[in-house]
């Protein structure tokens, strides 16, 4: 059995809205996608918290949860992730506390301590810049505190959410959230899906330093990465221009909806390489291709699953690409 066939696949779904699309049709792709991420096997389906970002639809991200669990019966859904500082930690533990309470043993609640948004935009949810990184610890252990069994003393509580233990995940794009899952012994995603220079070394501090806990007794890692499959290698790489466009407007201050693909890309050398860093974990290609693709990652990382994503124009081809990694995982 090779090691793919043998690993857990799951989706990440950054719900994009398209040029010419609404943000009404994305909500309708999402739960298109998270049926048949079910129907394909698929183990996780997880939506990530962004604001102020005209190409990114799932602000909400505990209510597109719920909305997705609500449209699918038996796949996990989830965050990747929820930006812990934007909240208080007692509203998060009631918002997933009320999830696994409609839909147990279901969702997963997977922490970031970045804004996923602007400097302007952190000041409009009354953010404090400064106290994300020194805070985080606390923050997760004042989460910890409220989905877990009451103590005698504890005079606030969540309602729901207490007791609920809804599954906590740290993900990150660096060490530092590497280095305090495995303090907590917590299960740990890396965000190489932008930032993957720093997969291994986040990885190796991730298992050296991993101490086991009531939720693990072994490390857990999990890497998301951008996946585009296609009936032919060609056609991929012509479908990842909508990717390319959209970093490639990064960088350039622009709009970040997705773009139809492109023969060819207006670009400098140097936006080039940028945008080759943010996609340098990327598997783009047709079945073999992926094939390959995912084992050399999985070889390399020793990785317990991959969470991909496919940032593609046309809602038919992301279809047809998780499809085509369902017949490759499955081969």
């Amino acid at each position: 059995m090779s090691r793919l066939s043998s690993t857990l696949l799951s989706v990440l779904d950054l719900a994009p809205i398209r040029q010419g699309g609404t943000i009404a049709d994305t909500f309708r792709e999402t739960v298109s996608l998270a049926q048949q991420a079910e129907r394909l096997g698929f183990t996780r389906y997880w939506l990530a918290e962004h604001h102020n970002i005209d190409g990114i639809a799932s602000a909400a991200t505990a209510v597109l949860i719920g909305h997705v669990a609500g449209h699918t019966a038996r796949i996990r859904v989830g965050s990747g992730g929820i930006m812990l500082p934007n909240h208080p930690p007692l509203v998060i533990a009631e918002q997933f506390g009320t999830l696994e309470t409609l839909y147990p043993g279901r969702i997963d609640l997977g922490l970031g301590r970045a804004p996923g948004s602007d400097g302007e935009t952190m000041a409009a949810m009354r953010r404090d810049p400064y106290s994300g990184v020194s805070d985080f610890p606390k923050q997760v252990a004042e989460l910890q505190r409220y989905v877990g069994d009451a103590t005698p003393e504890q005079r606030v509580k969540a309602v729901p959410g207490q007791g609920t233990r809804v599954p906590l995940w740290l993900l990150g794009s660096s060490g530092y959230s590497a280095q305090l899952a495995a303090r907590l012994g917590l299960p740990f995603a890396f965000a190489a899906q932008f930032a993957p220079g720093y997969l291994f070394e986040a990885l190796r501090l991730y298992r050296d330093h991993f101490q086991p806990s009531e939720v693990l007794d072994s490390p857990y890692a999990m890497i998301g990465m951008p996946v585009i499959a296609a009936d032919n290698d060609d056609q991929a790489q012509y479908l990842a221009t909508t990717a390319q466009q959209k970093f490639l407007n990064l960088i350039r201050g622009k709009r970040t909806q997705s773009l139809p693909p492109v023969e060819r890309l207006d670009w400098t050398p140097q936006e080039q390489a940028q945008v080759a860093q943010f996609l340098g974990a990327a598997v783009i290609g047709g079945p073999e291709t992926i094939r390959a693709g995912l084992e050399d990652i999985l070889e390399r990382t020793q990785a317990d699953e991959l969470m991909l994503t496919t940032d593609v124009y046309a809602h038919q081809d992301r279809l047809r690409s998780y499809e085509i990694i369902a017949e490759v995982w499955e081969g």
